[in-house]
This record gives C-alpha cells, sequence and structure tokens, in this order.
C-alpha cells in the first residue's frame, strides 16, 4: 500500500510503508502531538487530550508503590480518564496477552489512583516546564473549561468506572481487532478501543495514517443509549437555583449573571451531572484567570487558587481582596482562604447594600487584573 502526496501542481509524490524507529519515538510523538489519537465519539464531536503522565504508575494495593505503569494517562475533554498503551507491530505481545494486561491497568486504576494525585503529578509537570496548569488544560482540549469542572469531572468518571482503553500500533493485527471489537460492544461505561497510526514516507516527506478500531454500530447504539451528560446554560442554572433556594436567591444570582456576562471576557458554563455551575474567564496579559463561579446549589465561589499570579500573585493583593469581601456583612472568609476556593452562600448576599458592595468588589478585582496587561 502507497500514500500519494500532492507536492505541487506538478508533482506527485508515492510515500511508502515505514517503520518507527522504536518504540519510545512512537511513545514521544505522542506525547507531543496527542492530536494524532482523536476521532469523531459517537455524538459527533472530535477527541481533544491533555496528557497528564507519562509512564503513570498503578499500585495494586491502597497507599502502595506501583506494580504495573502504563505508557500514557490522558483525559479528554469530557473528563474520560484514557490509558494508552503503545506497541510497534514488531512486538508478539500485541495479541492477546496485551489485553489482559490493559484490564489489570483498568482494574487497578480505579480503585487505587486518588484524584488529587492525578491532579498533583499533572501541576508539577506544568511547573517544571515554566507553564500554567489552567492556561495548559485551555489550550489542549481547546474548550475555555474550568480546571475545577474538569477535575470532577475526573473523578466522577473514575469512580464509575468510565474509563478508556486505548491500544496504539503501527498495525493492529486482527485478532486483537476482534477482541476489542467484542469487548468494547459489551463494556459499559468503559470502552476499549485500537488505534492504528501507519507511518508512510518518501524523499524527505512523512505523514501518517489512523484508523481505530473497536467503534462497531452496536458498541455505538448501546453507549450513546446509556451515556448520561448535561451542559448547563444560564437558563438551566438558574431554575435549578431557584428551585433548591428559592425566589430570593435567584433575584441576587440573577444581578450577579447580569456582571458576569458585562465584565468578563467568556462566560463558561460546567457539565455536572447533578449541579449546575457558571463562571467568568479574564484575558489580561496573556493569560487566562478564573475569579468567580455559581453553582445552583446556592454559593459563589471566590477562586483565589486561579489568582496566584498577575497583580493577585502577591500575597498583600489577596489579602486586600479577602479583606474587602469580609467587609460586606455575614461574608467572613478564613485567613488562609487566599490560596483556596472559599464559598459564600447566596443568602448572605439578599439584602441590597450587600450585594451592592460584592459587585463593587467584584468591579475592583476586574479592574486589577485587567491593570495588568496596560
Amino acid at each position: 500500500m502507497s500514500v500519494f502526496v500532492l507536492k505541487d501542481a506538478e508533482t506527485l509524490v508515492a510515500l511508502q510503508p515505514a517503520e518507527f524507529a522504536s518504540e519510545d519515538d512512537f511513545q514521544q510523538l505522542l506525547a507531543k502531538f496527542p492530536s494524532l489519537l482523536s476521532w469523531d465519539q459517537n455524538d459527533g464531536s472530535p477527541r481533544r487530550w491533555l496528557l497528564l503522565k507519562r509512564e503513570k504508575a498503578i499500585p495494586t494495593e491502597e497507599e502502595g508503590s506501583g506494580r504495573f505503569s502504563v505508557d500514557h494517562l490522558f483525559v479528554d475533554q469530557d473528563g474520560v480518564p484514557t490509558l494508552v498503551e503503545v506497541k510497534r507491530q514488531s512486538d508478539t505481545r500485541l495479541r492477546r496477552e496485551v489485553v489482559g494486561q490493559m484490564l489489570d491497568y483498568a482494574a487497578n486504576a480505579v480503585v487505587y489512583w486518588p484524584i488529587e494525585q492525578l491532579r498533583a503529578e499533572f501541576e508539577a509537570n506544568c511547573q517544571a516546564r515554566s507553564v500554567d496548569p489552567a492556561e495548559e488544560i485551555s489550550r489542549r482540549l481547546g474548550i475555555d473549561i474550568d480546571p475545577e469542572t474538569l477535575w470532577q469531572q475526573v473523578k466522577t468518571n473514575l469512580q464509575a468506572g468510565h474509563i478508556r482503553m486505548l491500544f496504539v500500533a503501527d498495525r493492529i493485527p486482527p485478532e486483537l481487532r476482534r477482541i476489542v471489537e467484542f469487548l468494547n460492544q459489551q463494556m459499559d461505561p468503559a470502552e476499549m478501543l485500537a488505534l492504528e497510526l501507519r507511518q508512510f514516507a518518501g524523499e524527505g516527506l512523512k505523514t501518517i495514517v489512523p484508523m481505530v478500531y473497536g467503534q462497531t454500530e452496536e458498541a455505538l447504539q448501546k453507549k450513546s443509549a446509556t451515556a448520561v451528560k448535561r451542559q448547563w446554560d444560564e437558563e438551566a442554572v438558574l431554575a435549578d437555583l431557584e428551585r433548591r433556594n428559592g425566589p430570593e436567591a435567584l433575584r441576587a444570582a440573577n444581578k450577579i449573571v447580569q456582571w458576569m456576562k458585562k465584565s468578563a471576557d467568556r462566560v463558561w458554563f460546567g457539565s455536572g451531572s447533578q449541579d449546575g455551575s457558571m463562571g467568568i474567564t479574564i484575558v489580561s496579559n496573556g493569560h487566562n484567570y478564573y475569579p468567580i463561579a455559581i453553582w445552583s446549589y446556592g454559593r459563589i465561589e471566590i477562586r483565589f487558587q486561579y489568582l496566584l499570579r498577575g497583580p493577585f500573585e502577591s500575597e498583600e493583593k489577596r489579602r486586600e481582596l479577602l479583606s474587602k469581601l469580609n467587609e460586606i456583612r455575614d461574608v467572613n472568609l478564613a485567613e488562609d482562604s487566599i490560596t483556596k476556593r472559599p464559598p459564600i452562600g447566596l443568602k448572605a448576599l439578599l439584602g441590597e447594600p450587600e450585594l451592592t458592595r460584592f459587585l463593587e468588589v467584584m468591579d475592583w478585582m476586574v479592574t486589577e487584573l485587567r491593570r495588568s496587561s496596560k
């Protein structure tokens, strides 16, 4: 089999099959270009990937050391943990043996991977590369996603066993293809797929052709029928908030939402199965800030955790913000809140003076953030 590339209007180049130099080269390629793993889900949306860790250890007991390790651990934009095992076609284990190995990995990962550890390892990796974790999430997943919402989705998916097992090879043998298609049809909510990445080269050019296996029509229909996913919007968040907190809380929430829409560069919405959320993104000096979010159970998060750079990198400045908030009657945020996400109950803002003062403090905060870009 050859692949043809039209180099210019007069030149057609035939590329011939080429092997990857080593399994490590193959792995590094996926870590650098995770879009090679992309395919359309049954909802028509292509997968986007965030690499949490290469060679991720998997223990087999509580707080145990890693007995196994998977080549890559990714999550997609829905927070689905994806275990990726890479093999070259020359590896004789790329048949039945690799399936049992992957099932071992998955069975222990859903039990012994604390979400706090996964998050800490990802953030440590970002720190080593001088990358802001929130910006890496936004850049890699291609959406203005709230990091806290993403990690909650990852935790929920792990607890529910909603993970994806993905074999990647330069050639998927027929035996493995049949096993993957059979198991993926039986599994729910877990998923098992195989991705073939064929490399072709010639005349200084290279191309990689992907082909995914396991997404049979029967498997797609079964999984789409049982999938539970909710993307919230403004109307849904406010309706749920009123149902759970009453009309007075809704009145205050409406004013805060109007302030959000007027003041933010973008407004984002969560996708929790039970609790609705919406928040804002402020873009300043090339950085994204996520300073405030409102939840349908009746709380407003002040997100100091996502203000740890720019003007509020200074502890003094964050304490100034904390002090302004604590001047509002019935608001009493703890002194150690300035690196966390302390909540303010909407009940504290039902009075007109309290709500007005709260929005004034939010105006001041946004002004300070935008001043850093001038």
